[in-house]
């Protein structure tokens, strides 16, 4: 038995993780190249690792929080995501392979294991510069030559119920448009003029009108758009998809940000230059388009898209406008045709995450906090009325630019792999130490490579369920896998598939295909056919382990339907459950946990082995494993981890239901399935956890 199973010192494990969630980026910037989904915390799986070889608590402690070497295992992740897993093991010396059935997920396993070599690195990314860097300054720029930093947009919505001829209506909910992250301490803000968009100094705490210096009106500074429904100047009150028409929205430029000579920034209205340029960008665009790098396809319908495609973005060119299309179509086409390498590689995923913030699902954050914010601020696919459009090769003021990304990413990525840092106990704190960890710079070869040691790590684009791996050659399987909700990754990762699959990052990457999705993806709101996809790969993952080996996963369910299909595809693979460990989750500040009834804040790792090699590390009995499930649940509270209603919900459930893999029960799931919402409430009692519904409730009552 490990400490993994045994004795996990989840106390320090998620106290390292609490300090990493704030600034995941900063902490571990190789698995941070670009956006993923659901990116889990380093100091997690370092954990794990660590346990995995160590026999008990103590042991345990200290292989986390000292230099380990792992050199003769090989450790696989079947959904490894952003190589997090991948990371954390090479840099303790493990061979390591990686499969994702997503190709951009793969693209971003690959920057933070790939060799860069700093010379060529800058050497492409100075040939991209020299390319298009002038041309798009020169289509961000004001009359007076200095560079436009952002423009603000409104999307526009005719009024059925008035004539065609009469004027669109904008599509604010307030004519406030820029403000400081805290307005109480800084309460003066920018608003635009609705009659002539002059731009006015407010206060955004204490004003409720506009007085207009330009044009001498006063206005409300409320919009004529609440929640849903808009009011045009007659009056009529309409829903505001019910005035789009059969295309997306039009949009028009009311405001701008300029960079100042003496480097200060400027708020000033759009003026007809800046019409003028931007009709230019039009032109260029349409005189251009076969020679630039475009997003090509359509969306299809999901949970993720469909909010998009009722407001008429079907396809993916329409999430972007001329401007940002050019500008994007010259700088995806000059790294399209730089020299295959690692390096080209990584400018490509650069380019990638760059657009994500430029685009038409942006907006602006405000003073004090970084301008853009991004489109996947939310997990689906969210229109915005009143868009950001920033400068996409940037300046060192920008926010979200290719400049500015490749400095805080791609370079801050090759420091770290030079010299991984990782969080550790120092003094009763978790501190940032050097030295622990192999850098992390590995040549990428196959499962030949891997196996014959040419390479230090493999990985590939494709099903899990299916690995040319040979029997018997993995000594541990560690990943994250995919919840059962209904924020299915590819509906998202198609947006940058659009562009990617014209400049093919890497060889194996899949151009023809029209999007992400993928019929054996482990992905579903519904309970069987999640059970079903998991159980396909756990299958293949017990083929592959060795016979001493484990498989060990992160896992978070709010609904016990998901904990009983897990269980049910880990026996069907021949797995038996031997322990349950609660550690600290991603940010618990995420908008989704944040929006929940009962947010959560914990994992639960799941543990197993071969039925014919297992001996359970928990208790026989419902209340056995609650018990136990407690003093691990204390551990994180005593080292300053919130426990939330949810987390006891998930860790007792699994840890209940976990019994049911051990030869020697006797008890059904839908028994346990009793016992374990019986055991919660007195695990929530014990640990002094209320749930928030509950609360609400009472205070009603």
């Amino acid at each position: 038995m490990t400490a993994l199973e045994t004795a996990f010192p989840a106390g320090l494990v998620s106290a390292a993780a609490e300090r990493e969630s704030w600034r995941k980026e900063v902490h571990r910037p190789a698995t941070h190249t670009h956006k993923w989904w659901a990116q889990r915390l380093g100091s997690v799986f370092r954990g794990i690792l660590a346990a995995s070889v160590a026999e008990n608590e103590q042991d345990a402690a200290e292989c986390y929080s000292n230099a380990l070497r792992l050199e003769d295992l090989v450790v696989c992740d079947p959904f490894a995501g952003s190589g997090t897993t991948l990371a954390e093991a090479a840099k303790l010396g493990a061979r390591v392979v990686g499969r994702d059935i997503n190709p951009v997920a793969t693209l971003v396993q690959r920057q933070a294991l790939a060799q860069w070599d700093l010379a060529r690195l800058d050497s492409a990314y100075k040939q991209v510069e020299s390319r298009v860097r002038r041309d798009i300054d020169e289509l961000h720029r004001d009359k007076h030559g200095r560079t436009v930093l952002y423009y603000f947009w409104v999307a526009l919505a005719q009024c059925p119920h008035c004539p065609p001829s009469s004027p669109p209506v904008e599509l604010f909910s307030r004519y406030i448009f820029a403000q400081h992250a805290y307005p109480k301490k800084h309460p003066s803000g920018k608003a635009t003029c609705p009659h002539c968009h002059a731009v006015e100094i407010v206060n955004v705490v204490e004003d409720r009108q506009i007085k207009c210096g330009s044009c001498g009106r006063i206005s409300s500074l409320t919009g004529p758009v609440n929640r849903a429904v808009m009011t045009c100047q007659q009056g009529h009150e309409t829903k505001v998809l019910d005035s789009l028409g059969d295309q997306p929205p039009k949009m028009r430029m009311y405001a701008k940000q300029v960079l100042s000579d003496d480097g200060s920034r400027r708020y000033e209205p759009i003026d007809d230059f800046d019409i003028a340029l931007y009709a230019k960008a039009e032109r260029l665009l349409t005189e251009q388009s076969e020679h630039l790098v475009l997003p090509i396809g359509t969306l299809d319908d999901g949970y993720n898209t469909r909010q998009a495609i009722r407001w008429n973005y079907r396809e993916w060119k329409h999430f972007f406008n001329a401007r940002q299309l050019y500008s994007m179509g010259l700088l995806g086409s000059a790294i399209r045709d730089l020299e295959p390498s690692p390096e080209r590689e990584a400018l490509t995923a650069l380019f990638s995450g760059v657009l994500e913030f430029n685009n038409l699902f942006c907006s602006f954050k405000g003073e004090g906090t970084g301008a853009v914010r991004h489109m996947f601020s939310n997990h689906v696919l969210k229109p915005e009325r009143t868009p950001l459009e920033a400068h996409p090769w940037g300046t060192p003021a920008s926010s979200g630019a290719f400049s500015t990304l490749y400095q805080s990413r791609i370079l801050r990525a090759w420091e770290y792999k030079q010299k991984p840092h990782d969080l550790v106990p120092v003094n009763g704190e978790s501190e940032r130490v050097f030295g622990l960890s192999k850098p992390l710079s590995l040549e990428l070869g196959n499962a030949e490579d891997l196996q014959q040691r040419r390479s230090s790590a493999y990985v590939r684009c494709g099903s899990s369920a299916s690995f040319d791996l040979p029997d018997n050659s993995v000594d541990l399987v560690i990943t994250d896998p995919p919840f059962m909700d209904n924020v299915h990754y590819s509906e998202l990762a198609d947006f940058f598939h659009a562009w990617l699959r014209q400049i093919k990052p890497f060889d194996e990457y899949p151009t023809e295909a029209g999007t992400t999705r993928h019929s054996e993806e482990v992905q579903s709101a519904d309970a069987g056919e999640f059970g079903r996809a998991i159980a396909a790969v756990w299958k293949e993952c017990a083929r592959i382990l060795k016979p001493t080996g484990l498989l060990a996963f992160t896992f978070h369910q709010a609904r016990i339907a998901g904990w009983i299909e897990l269980v049910k595809a880990l026996e069907a693979a021949g797995l038996v459950i031997t322990a349950v460990q609660p550690v600290k989750a991603e940010m618990s500040t995420s908008t989704i946990k944040s929006s929940a009834a009962n947010p959560s804040n914990l994992d639960s790792i799941v543990v197993c082995r071969l039925t014919d090699q297992a001996t359970p590390a928990l208790p026989a009995t419902a209340s056995g494993v609650r018990e136990r499930a407690v003093t691990a649940l204390r551990e994180c509270l005593d080292a300053g981890i919130t426990v939330g209603y949810a987390d006891v919900e998930s860790v007792i459930r699994g840890s209940v239901l976990a019994l049911h893999t051990r030869p020697d029960c006797a008890a059904s799931l839908e028994e346990l399935s009793i016992d374990a919402e019986g055991e919660v409430v007195k695990a929530a009692g014990e640990l002094n956890v209320e749930s928030k519904k509950l609360s609400r409730e009472a205070g009603r009552s």
